[in-house]
Order: structure tokens, then sequence, then C-alpha cells
């Protein structure tokens, strides 16, 4: 009998499956610290952005039902 694969907890949070099998991952630095960020990095920091092909491959083991 084959056991099943646990998916990562913190991945599962933070990291969220497309259509096309990329995920999709908000930007850092946006919660404190920041209050000398122009506007235009605030709103560059605010938008999601797909992770690289390194952290997808990762994400494929760590998240295996996604």
């Amino acid at each position: 009998m084959a056991t099943k694969l646990k998916s990562h907890s913190g991945a599962k949070k933070r990291f969220f499956p497309t259509s096309n099998g990329n995920f999709k991952r908000w930007k850092v630095g946006l919660r404190h610290l920041n209050a000398s960020f122009s506007p235009e990095r605030v709103n560059r920091l605010s938008r999601s952005t797909i992770v690289n092909p390194t952290q997808r491959k990762m994400l494929h083991k760590v998240l295996p039902y996604k």
C-alpha cells in the first residue's frame, strides 16, 4: 500500500498554482520599514509575480497535489 505525500503547509499559504503549471507569489518587502520607499516602488512591490524555474521545480516536490 502506497503512502500519501504531505504538502508543505508553509508553501500552501504562500504559493498559488496557475493553469499552466507555474506558481504565483507575492513580492517581499512591503510589510514594514518601507516609509522611505517611493510610491512607484510600493506599487511595484504590491503586484504578484511568477516564480522562476528553479523555485517551480522545488514547489512541484513540496506541493505534489497542486
